[in-house]
């Protein structure tokens, strides 16, 4: 990847700033795209963008930026947008700092400013390289999601049709899915979450497969399945169904029948059992019965002496004796089968046994 480092002034950065929020945000005399549409949203508290302004005014240097070069001479704010923003907001009067805005202040003071050199570092490579070298530099200031990083490399019309349903305030998605989905939109989370449940976890490859169609339509439509065989399949709504991974329980069971009435009956007992301690689980169990997902509560160390001096250390299996610290505590009865995690209901295995036991 080939790397130059030079200076650019606020003057020549500031110079034909546009902030449009559906084009996104443009300045340097109109080749530097400081906002892709593919980008996130401005996301500086007032203190940050003040204190950006303050260490301009007291020339003080601002840590290096990156910038893409593309092949039409243009450019692209790899990393430092934020920063970039707040300067050119401000130099286009769109905030006040110690209450004077920019066009307040003595011709000096604006000269100063306008002549502050920002150091820049220029950017050429393969998709691949930007990225590797995006991940390299995303150490200080807002840290970039693992989302926005890609957002940054698969650019084009796909993703800014992707962006316009899962990336903005009050979206498509957020609309019909926050109360299942956790994050936020403007982060790329919701739009990471579809992504990763279309594509069976190979993000990156779904992105460089999709990123040249004309549109996002595939992605969009698999969401709305997703969110629409949910509410069928659980339509008794609890707040222990957001966050759920319902992109691979519906890859998975779709095309399966499911009674949604007995399935309701069934979480309304596993809710109400003590021994499942992770109850957001219970949506993934009911489907694939795998017990890894509730957390089901565990022996405590009396209820696992007591068992072991009952037993006098012999395991109950094999009939060999083992010291506390080579047993495991079992269900007797299993949980699946009613079984609870209680004194009465707990024996010691030794480890080999308990393993071999818990792969039946």
């Amino acid at each position: 990847m080939k790397i130059e480092l030079k200076e650019i002034t606020i003057r020549e950065i500031s110079k034909k700033y546009v902030n449009d929020d559906e084009e996104g945000v443009i300045g340097y005399d109109g080749k530097l795209n400081i906002r892709p549409k593919y980008q996130r949203e401005f996301i500086y508290k007032d203190k940050q963008r003040d204190s950006v302004i303050e260490t301009v005014t007291k020339n003080f240097p601002l840590n290096v930026m990156y910038w893409i070069k593309n092949e039409d001479d243009s450019y692209e704010v790899m990393d430092g947008q934020q920063r970039t923003i707040s300067i050119c907001e401000y130099i286009a009067g769109k905030f006040s700092l110690n209450f004077q805005y920019f066009h307040n202040l003595e011709d000096e003071e604006k000269e100063q400013i306008l002549n502050y050199k920002l150091m820049i570092y220029f950017c050429e490579g393969t998709d691949k390289e930007k990225l590797d070298w995006f991940k390299t530099i995303n150490i200080a200031g807002e840290k970039l999601t693992d989302q926005e990083l890609r957002n940054a490399i698969y650019t084009g019309a796909w993703l800014t049709d992707s962006k316009r349903h899962f990336s903005k305030s009050n979206c498509p998605a957020y609309n019909i899915a926050s109360d299942y989905l956790r994050g936020s939109a403007i982060r790329q989370d919701y739009l990471e979450t579809t992504i990763n449940w279309i594509s069976n976890g190979k993000i990156e490859t779904y992105m460089a497969d999709n990123q040249h169609k004309p549109n996002a339509n595939e992605l969009w439509l698999y969401f709305q399945s997703v969110i629409n065989w949910i509410k069928v399949t659980f339509p008794n709504y609890r707040k222990e169904m957001k966050g759920v991974n319902y992109g691979v329980l519906y890859n998975e069971f779709n095309k399966t029948h499911i009674d949604s009435e007995k399935i309701e009956i069934e979480i309304t007992s596993l809710m109400q059992d003590e021994d499942v301690t992770k109850k957001s689980g219970i949506y993934q169990y009911i489907l694939t019965h795998n017990e890894k997902y509730l957390n089901i509560r565990a022996f405590n160390n009396k209820q696992k002496r007591e068992a072991y001096e009952k037993q006098k250390g012999i395991c109950t299996n094999c009939k060999e004796h083992f010291e506390m610290n080579e047993m495991e505590a079992d269900h007797i009865k299993p949980w699946c089968e009613g079984g609870k995690t209680t004194s009465e209901n707990c024996q010691m295995l030794c480890k080999t046994d308990n393993r071999i036991k818990g792969v039946k």
